[in-house]
Parts: C-alpha cells; structure tokens; sequence
C-alpha cells in the first residue's frame, strides 16, 4: 500500500482526511486513485491532465520533477507521496466571503483557529443531519448560525405538540406541517446565506447511501436503533465521519465514530439489545434542556472536523449527567473483530436493519399474533370477553391519562405484581406507544403465559383512534 500525504489546506476535499493509503504501482496511479475516491480535489491537483504549477509532489523525500520518470516512477509497499501546495492563500481555501458574511462571521474571522480560511471551509461544507427533533434542532440552528453552506435535512415526521418541549427548531404555529418544511423555514430565518436540502424519507438500506454520499459528514440525531445502525455502517462503508449523540432523561453520550481513524459504533456496541429492553425518550422521557446540551457538543465537533481544528472525539466517548451535572469521558479502542470495519468485514453492504434489531416496521419487535390494533381491542371489550388489560406504564404517567379499567403494573414489577393470574387467561398489555409493554410480554413469556396480546401504538394510539377524550403526551 502506498501513503498519500494530504496538507492542511486541501483536505477540505478529502473529508479532513491527512492521510489516504491506496495500492497503487506508480506516483501517477495512486493520485488517480486518489482523484477517484476525492472527485472534489481534483481542480485543486490538476489543470486538464497536468499537476498544477503551484503543487509540488514528492516520493518519500524527493520531489518528482527531478526523477528520470516524472510522475511514472515506480513505487513499493510501503512509500509515502507527499502533496505540497502553495499555501500564501487563494482558491485551496474555499470559496469567497461576501462583505455581507464578512460581517456576519465576524466573530469567527478573529479567532486564529477560524480566520477567513476556516469560515470558507464552513462555507463549502455539506453536513447531512438524520432527524430534525431534539439532537437534530439545536445542531441545525448553531450550524446555520455559523455559515455551513450546504445542509442536508431527513426526517419524515410531522410537528406534534409533544415535540416542542424540547425541539426548539420547531413552533405552536407549525404543529401538524412536516418537520423539515418547518425546520427549513427557521434555518432561512437564521441564515438566508445557507442552503438547505430535504430529504423527505425514511433513510432505509435502499436509500441510505444514495444520499450519505452526497455530504462530507454525517450527524446522527436518530431515536431508534434500526437507524443508528444503518447510520453507522453507511458512514462506514462510504467512509465517512459519523457525529453521534444520543439523549435519555437526564443522560447523554456524545463520540465521532470514523472507521478510517478510529471505531465505529459497532466497535462500541457490536448488537442492539432486545426490542423493548431499553426505552426510548418517547417512552422514558427527557429533560427539555439536554438537547440542546448535547447537540451543541455535536455541533461543536462538526465544526472542528471542517476547519481541523482541536481533537475531536474520535475514540472517545464523553458522558453526560445533567441531574448531578457531571461529565466523564471513556476511551473507546477499534474492535480487530468489528463486523463491519476490521481488516476482514462480514458486513460489506446494508442489511435489513428491522431485522437486525428483532422489530417489525412498526417498532414492536414482537410477532404479528402477539399484536392487537386499539381498534379490535375497542370490540373485544365491547363483547364482554373476560381478558385482563396491564398498564405497565410508571404510576406518574396514569396520573396523565388511563384507559378505564386497566390495571397498574409497572414493567419493572410485572412479574412480583401479576401473582396468581391464570396463564392461560388473555393479557393485554399497554403503555405509553408499545414499546415497553412489549418488553413486559417477553418478560411474562417467560413465566409460562400463553395468551398474551401488546397493544400497539399504546395509549396516545387509543387516545388518538378510539378515545380522543383522554390526553396523548
């Protein structure tokens, strides 16, 4: 393998990469490759077929031109073509500033570590950002506000209510439009200068990369594992860098995973736990404020992986413990067996991520018979079928709303609490949107229970199809 050695200035082009190897039998074979995984680099080396004149290039320590073949000589395993560029300034930093976003950067361009240079990288930028909620608001805003040019947005959801207590992108006015229709319009608001690019989809293995390509680094804002791992290993597999983050009640994480300098969340966590084990913010919940705490981290190190600028969180993973305000930072290590980015991957293409995390598509993980709609479960009680209905949903949240004659019995307690019930007696159980009550019917599976059915979408769906007198949180 052959080593390119990328300076400061043109690695912009290469996704703030300092170093690519390539196998490669000549100097000009390898920068063709390297032109091949970089396109974005090549106006930067070359003028039609020719190196420009302003860029030297040199094999281990001799510069090229004086070498009997040029840019034909050969090269070994092993040897090390360094680029070097004229660096007093000009087209390798990015695009110009307007006096307009002069002024409005102003505070960036007198920072030593930004300059002119740094906020043009800024400019030139394109960061894809996977949901626009609680991660995904504050990052947008603050990465607007700084002049990324160009921002990619997914999601496929709508405003609701419950979303703005904590997705401050969002307003009261644009509940029930999509949300990137309304993310959109707030970041023009921020910044007219930037441009914002929809992606109205579920990101799925048949689109994933199609649109991951397209940006230089990706941001994880996602709520479910399904998507988290599909993130991860497209970033992967594309090689590109990975910003994630992820929030629960008063807990946060925050890492950069980028498989060419470090590991990637499979290194970390290598499978996703049981469906239902481990509650989401929709079912758990989460402060208001943590979002934006931990997007801002996020957002902070997209900006130091465009400028490169400090030590971003590759190979780290910091914690937050906003109840006790505490942050600790572990260090992660590259798992030589990760499935998908070891030197002998058995992941080489996108997988069934449903699958993969144990779910239907509707989130349940649970098999289809094991399933009752609000709808039928409506019927069942009105046909007088002697059944048992379990809220396992947190004695707080009944104080929110309750279905009449469910019976309160936390997930945690289920199985001290649900005592002499018959096994073979129909149980159905219900929560906040299905997710922990499935968790619940694993749990009394266990036991010996036969007859279990899990209510889907729990009560926000009862509230929503069958009872819209109760309250949906």
């Amino acid at each position: 393998m052959i080593k390119i050695e990328i300076p400061t200035p043109l690695r912009a082009y290469t996704e703030n990469n300092k170093r690519i190897e390539v196998d490669a039998a000549t100097i000009n074979s390898a920068l063709s490759k390297l032109i091949e995984l970089y396109p974005k680099l090549r106006p930067h080396l070359y003028d039609g077929d020719m190196i420009r004149s302003f860029v030297n290039v040199y094999l281990n320590d001799e510069d090229v031109r004086y070498l009997e073949l040029g840019l034909d000589s050969e090269t070994t395993n092993g040897d090390m073509i360094s680029i070097i560029p004229s660096i007093a300034g000009g087209v390798l930093e990015g695009p110009e500033l307007s006096k307009h976003e002069i002024e409005r950067y102003s505070r960036h361009l007198i920072m030593p570590e930004v300059g002119m240079s740094g906020q043009r990288k800024l400019k030139q930028a394109r960061v894809l950002l996977v949901g626009t909620g609680g991660l995904g608001s504050p990052i947008a805003m603050y990465l607007a506000a700084a002049g990324v040019g160009t921002m990619g947005l997914v999601d496929f959801d709508v405003v609701d209510y419950s979303n703005l207590q904590r997705q401050i992108i969002h307003n009261s006015n644009n509940v029930g439009i999509s949300k990137l229709q309304s993310a959109k319009s707030t970041l023009e608001g921020i910044n007219p200068e930037i441009n914002v690019v929809l992606h109205e989809t579920v990101l799925d293995s048949s689109n994933a990369l199609d649109i991951i390509k397209e940006y230089d680094i990706i941001c994880d804002g996602t709520d479910n594992y399904q998507t988290r791992y599909l993130v991860n290993d497209a970033c992967v597999l594309l090689n590109k860098p990975n910003v994630y983050g992820s929030i629960y009640r008063f807990e946060g994480q925050v890492s950069v995973f980028y498989a060419d300098k470090g590991p990637c969340y499979r290194c970390l966590y290598s499978e996703p736990p049981p469906p239902g084990l481990v509650p989401s913010c929709a079912e758990g919940g989460v402060i208001g404020v943590l979002p934006g705490m931990i997007g801002t981290i996020q957002a902070n190190e997209i900006i130091k992986l465009i400028i490169g600028q400090g030590e971003p969180l590759i190979g780290r993973l910091l914690l937050l413990d906003a109840l006790d305000m505490r942050f600790r930072e572990l260090k992660l290590r590259k798992n030589p067996d990760c499935l998908i980015c070891s030197d002998h991957p058995e992941v080489t293409a996108l997988i069934d991520y449903n699958e993969f995390c144990g779910v239907l598509p509707d989130g349940s993980g649970l098999q289809f018979n094991e399933t009752i709609s609000v709808k039928q479960l409506d019927e069942l009680r009105n046909t007088g079928i002697d059944h048992l209905l379990i809220d396992v949903r947190e004695p707080h949240e009944q104080e929110i709303s309750m279905i009449e004659g469910s019976v309160l019995m936390p997930q945690n307690q289920i199985a001290e609490l649900i005592g002499d019930t018959p096994k073979n007696k129909l149980i159905i159980l219900q929560c906040k949107s299905g997710v922990r009550s499935a968790r619940a019917l694993y749990t009394l599976k266990k036991l010996g229970f036969v007859n279990l059915k899990n209510l889907q979408g729990g009560i926000n769906a009862w509230a929503d199809k069958v009872d819209p007198s109760i309250a949906s949180y």
